[in-house]
C-alpha cells in the first residue's frame, strides 16, 4: 500500500483559515458519571487521524458527540477553507452491522432505501439504481451492487457502508472500528480506499482502530483518548510517548526525533 500523506502539520496545529474541525473543552457525562472531560483536537480536511484507546476510553461517545446525538460542554466548531465557518456535513460508518446470512435483500435495495426511502419490496427503477451504481462506483463497488447483503464478506461490507456514508459526500468521514472483522487483504483494499477517497475530496477522515501496526504507513495523526486527550500527533510521537506505553503496556513506534 502506498498512502499519500495529504498535509504535514505540526501536531497542535492551528486551523487558521484552512478547512477544519475543531473540539475545545469537550466533556460528556452521564449521570454523575464523567465519560469525557477537557478533550481538544483538530481535524483538518484531507488528513486521516486515528482515534486509539482502550475500550471504555470514550472513542465512541466522541464520534456520538461530533454527530451532534448528546449534549456535551465545550465547543465543536467546523470552518470551510477560507475560514467561513458552517455546519459540517458528516458520515458515519457504524462497527460492524450484522445482516442476516439468508436476508435476501441486496445492496441495490438496502441502498436504494437509505438514499431515496423506496421500498425494499419494490423493483427500483432504472433511474435509482443508476443513482446507487455511481454511488458504488467512488469505492469502486459496482460489481457488489446485485449481491444480498447477507452474503457480503467483511471488507465488502465496509466498502458498501462506505459508499452510503459517502452519499451526499461529507465534509468529515467517521469511521467506528472499520477494520474488525476484515481480513488482511481486505484491511490492505479499504486502507487504500480511504486514502483514495480523502484525497479525492479532500475531506476529513476520523476513524477508530485497535490496528497500531499499520498507523505510520496511513495516518497523518493519531490521538489517544483516555476519557481526554493523553496524546495526540504524529504516528511515530503518539506510539513511542510514555503515555501510549502506560495505557497499552506496549513499545512500538521508531521514536521521535
Amino acid at each position: 500500500m502506498s498512502v499519500h500523506k495529504h498535509h504535514d502539520l505540526p501536531a497542535g496545529a492551528g486551523c487558521s483559515r484552512a478547512c477544519c474541525l475543531r473540539a475545545e473543552g469537550l466533556g460528556v457525562t452521564a449521570g454523575d458519571q464523567v465519560i469525557l472531560h477537557d478533550v481538544d483536537f483538530h481535524l483538518h480536511c484531507g488528513e486521516i487521524t486515528a482515534l486509539i484507546g482502550p475500550n471504555g476510553a470514550g472513542k465512541s461517545t466522541l464520534f456520538k458527540t461530533v454527530l451532534g446525538q448528546l449534549p456535551h460542554t465545550g465547543t465543536i466548531d467546523f470552518q470551510q477553507a477560507g475560514g467561513k465557518r458552517t455546519r459540517p456535513l458528516i458520515g458515519y460508518v457504524p462497527q460492524s452491522p450484522s445482516f442476516d446470512r439468508g436476508d435476501p435483500v441486496s445492496v441495490l435495495d438496502l441502498f436504494a432505501a437509505s438514499i431515496d426511502r423506496w421500498p425494499v419490496f419494490l423493483p427500483v427503477p432504472r433511474r435509482l439504481r443508476d443513482r446507487v451504481e455511481e454511488c458504488l462506483s467512488r469505492v469502486h463497488a459496482e460489481g457488489l451492487i446485485h449481491k444480498r447483503i447477507g452474503a457480503l464478506s467483511g471488507g465488502e461490507l465496509q466498502r458498501v457502508l462506505l459508499a452510503m456514508a459517502l452519499e451526499p459526500v461529507p465534509h468529515i468521514l467517521i469511521l467506528d472500528e472499520p477494520l474488525s472483522g476484515v481480513d488482511i487483504e481486505g484491511e490492505r483494499q479499504l486502507l487504500d480506499m480511504l486514502d483514495e477517497v480523502r484525497t479525492h475530496y479532500d475531506l476529513s477522515i476520523l476513524l477508530s482502530t485497535h490496528d497500531f501496526a499499520t498507523l505510520e504507513e496511513y495516518a497523518d495523526k493519531v490521538i489517544l483518548l483516555q476519557s481526554t486527550v493523553l496524546e495526540a500527533g504524529k504516528p511515530a510521537q503518539v506510539l513511542s510517548s510514555q503515555a501510549f506505553r502506560d495505557v497499552f503496556h506496549l513499545t512500538l513506534g521508531r521514536g521521535v526525533g
